[in-house]
């Protein structure tokens, strides 16, 4: 049947035919059967068939491949049902074209009585260049919320670098004072407190650090899933009675290279979050499983490589966000708590994103939040932790040189290894350092250097002392990563080794100890 004759019971002639070639859109009517039974000429534009190759063959040839399955079951429900459904009402709908191109469309339904039964017209609409439009801005805007983001981490990793120096000397400095006490000296728990205010404060200054990506992580394989059934009773004690907490792990078993210390934060604070979010009570659930990330969703998420990912769901009963709160809560110092720091998310998110893997938030108030991490997926099988050592060696004499910019930090690492037995000279400069390893007569056993430092980078200094003072091994001293992969790529593993500010005496005197114990160890014969 053509488009000039009509379908029977509507009209037939020129008059039909100009109504259906006037229209702005591709124009297909469908029979009860399925059957295409009139396209106008614009259908044959878009869909690239001449006319007489789409009447009486069924509407599915129209339909990506991957719809077709259950297209039929909706043309039933409709033709069981007409109502009018009108252009652009919200559906993800796509058209496929006879070179086998699919193109991203709207389409409008309507229906016709006729004597042969009921037709329904579909007015079926191109929208590549808004749908373009639309994914250029939506990538426009995860753009600038990341040099946001970026921005805003500069300069709170910047303060806390410098918050770390001052905590690192409070901290040691009172562990003097508590060795020269006695056990019943009345000012002991007034040092202790002190100690304690002090640790606190460095643990927001590490969230600060996390955040932007400058603390330095310590990955391993992990299985997700195991480290939320080992955290399982914590999280439940930390969300209360009231909150209904449920895991659910998919069949496959993908594992993550993550620091675990930075993990178990990860998933204390998004379970925190969410207990706040449900004051009345509620459900919490932790849905784990493997997914993969293909190149359209790269696509739309340039900061996403795609492949193999461990996804986190995190999903709450609590209430909910607006778009605008949404859109924030991964900023530092951003709260809608009155007692928040604003620090928790803003440290998931740094975590999340320095390990590689992505982080995005889906609220609306009154219904609740669910919030979904993508890991990286690694084929490796976890290993065994190592207990940590609290032992703190003493030195044998060795020269230690110490290279430290801020007075109060070279100060307190030159009272701890003097203490402990070493030998120790202080400088403030790289220029001071390197003529004091040009001293024929000077011996350094160590080199114990910050990283960022006017004047001299302590890597430019590294490559300096190593052509007056060959295989001197080096302890790096910072708050930052990055400078770390600079440290290893221009000392060398085998040489060097990092200590994170701020440190106590114990870490500094096991990492001195293990480096320069080492160098000393027989070669193979």
């Amino acid at each position: 049947m053509s488009v000039a004759g009509g379908p029977a019971g509507i009209g037939t002639g020129s008059t039909f035919e100009q109504l259906l070639e006037a229209a702005p859109d591709a124009m297909i009517g469908v029979d009860a059967t399925g059957r295409m039974v009139f396209a106008n000429s614009q259908t044959e534009r878009l869909f690239g068939y001449p006319r007489d190759d789409l009447l009486g063959e069924a509407i599915e040839m129209l339909v990506p491949e991957r719809f077709r399955a259950v297209h039929p079951g909706h043309r039933g429900a409709y033709f069981a049902e007409p109502r009018t459904r009108p252009m652009g009402a919200g559906l993800e709908l796509a058209g496929l074209r006879r070179n086998g191109t699919e193109f991203p469309a709207e389409i409008s339904l309507s229906s016709i009585e006729t004597e042969d039964g009921t037709l329904v017209t579909a007015a079926v609409r191109d929208i590549s260049d808004r749908a373009e439009s639309e994914r250029e801005k939506a990538l426009q805007q995860q753009l600038d919320r990341a040099r946001r983001l970026e921005s805003v981490g500069q300069l709170a990793g910047g303060i806390a670098h410098d918050f770390n120096n001052i905590l690192g000397v409070i901290l040691n400095y009172t562990e003097f004072v508590a060795e020269d006490l006695g056990p019943e000296s009345s000012s002991r728990e007034d040092v202790e407190e002190i100690r304690r205010a002090a640790e606190r404060a460095a643990a927001l200054t590490r969230q600060l650090l996390i955040f932007s990506r400058r603390e330095v992580a310590k990955p391993e394989v992990l299985f997700l899933r195991d480290v939320i059934a080992d955290l399982e009773n914590l999280l439940q004690r930390a969300l209360g009675e009231r909150i209904e907490l449920t895991t659910k792990f998919g069949e496959e078993r993908l594992a993550i290279e993550m620091d675990p210390g930075q993990l178990e934060q990860v998933l204390v604070n998004l379970a925190v979050n969410a207990r706040d979010a449900m004051p009345q009570g509620g459900r919490l659930v932790l849905e784990v499983e493997a997914t993969e990330l293909d190149e359209e969703y790269a696509y739309m998420h340039p900061d996403t490589n795609p492949g193999s990912y461990v996804r986190l769901k995190v999903s709450d009963t609590g209430v909910g966000m607006d778009a605008e709160t949404a859109e924030r809560v991964f900023e530092p110092f951003f709260t809608t708590k009155d007692d928040g720091t604003g620090l928790g998310l803003a440290t998931v998110y740094g975590i999340v994103t320095g390990a590689g893997g992505r982080i995005d938030v889906y609220s609306e108030p009154g219904v609740g939040t669910t919030i979904k991490v993508h890991f990286p997926a690694c084929r490796s099988a976890p290993s065994g932790g190592e207990e940590r050592v609290e032992e703190r060696p003493a030195g044998k004499g060795e020269v230690i040189l110490v290279v430290e910019d801020e007075p109060d930090v070279r100060r307190m690492a030159e009272r701890i290894l003097t203490k402990n037995g070493y030998a120790v000279i202080g400088t403030d400069e790289g220029a001071r350092a390197i003529q004091i390893c040009a001293r024929p007569e000077q011996e350094i056993d160590l080199l114990l250097t910050d990283v960022v430092m006017p004047g001299m980078l302590g890597t430019e200094l590294v490559a300096q002392v190593a052509e007056l003072c060959p295989n001197v091994p080096v302890v790096f001293m910072s708050g930052y990563s990055h400078e770390v992969l600079a440290a290893d790529k221009l000392a060398g593993q085998d040489g060097s080794a990092f200590i994170e500010k701020p440190f106590n005496a114990g870490e500094l005197l096991r990492t001195i100890n293990a480096l320069l114990a080492k160098e000393k160890a027989p070669g193979p014969e």
